[in-house]
């Protein structure tokens, strides 16, 4: 008789440290889980209950299909993956990665370590610009090269714009003269939204059992952007970082993440 696994929850962060006290990880379920019971050594990283497939109030529909969607720079870093806590993330992207098979729900591909294309988790929103509210209504699975071309100002501080615009046409059959138009008129709407200071709302999430922390203040926002940009900036041989990181908001020139 097959016995049931001992299910964790172990960030990646932690993972050396969870193996060392016995745990082991399971490559078909891609998840780490006790050999046995009763190692009281394990017991932090206990699986908690399953995220709900439909998170309360998720429009599974929303932003489907690949498009360049650039977050607010006001909301740089500092959004859903920084609120919510590494082993409770895990547990959601499980289930985002599950819900769709395994695949990019952009392009079809699923991860491929050669090609070095993996599976990542992305948020969709929407933004009440009167009450200056951004609320998130899903969470979908891309792959790498598909999640480069959504934060495609963030991809061209990494100097991977080329490949992004590729991959935007490939996936989407656009001309290059189509992407094009659809870049800039995504960096437009980008300006529009990153001279207002959103509030966040992640209902979503805490209704679905999800704990979060409180997302950094307006004030705070920018340095963190600052700091995040500059470990990452390798397309950008200046050292510039964009003029909208400044911590006075000014938003001219653009790269948006």
């Amino acid at each position: 008789m097959a016995v049931e696994r001992l299910w964790l929850d172990v960030p990646f962060a932690e993972k050396d440290e969870a193996k060392a006290v016995g745990a082991r990880w399971d490559g078909t379920a891609r998840r780490w889980y006790a050999p046995r019971s009763g190692m009281t050594a394990l017991e932090r990283w206990a699986a908690g209950a399953e995220v709900p497939d439909l998170l309360p109030g998720e429009d599974r529909s929303l932003g489907s299909g690949l498009f360049v969607d650039l977050v607010p720079s006001s909301c740089w870093f500092t959004n859903v993956r920084s609120c919510v806590a590494d082993k409770d993330w895990d547990r959601l992207r499980r289930m985002i990665y599950t819900r769709a098979g395994n695949r990019c729900e952009a392009c079809g591909a699923g991860p491929d370590r050669d090609a070095k294309r993996w599976l990542e988790a992305h948020e969709r929103w929407i933004y009440d610009d009167a009450r200056r509210i951004q609320t998130l209504k899903r969470l979908i699975c891309l792959c790498t090269g598909c999640h480069t071309v959504t934060h495609f100002g963030f991809a061209e501080i990494r100097g991977l714009a080329p490949q992004a615009r590729a991959h935007l046409i490939k996936v989407t059959g656009m001309t290059p003269a189509e992407a094009d138009l659809h870049i800039t008129a995504a960096f437009s709407l980008w300006e529009e939204r990153s001279r207002i200071t959103w509030t966040l709302d992640l209902t979503m999430l805490t209704e679905a059992g999800i704990d979060l922390a409180s997302p950094p203040d307006a004030d705070t926002r920018a340095t963190v952007a600052q700091e995040t940009l500059s470990t990452q900036a390798t397309g950008n041989p200046s050292g510039r970082l964009p003029r909208q990181l400044q911590p006075n908001g000014t938003t001219e020139a653009s790269p948006g993440r």
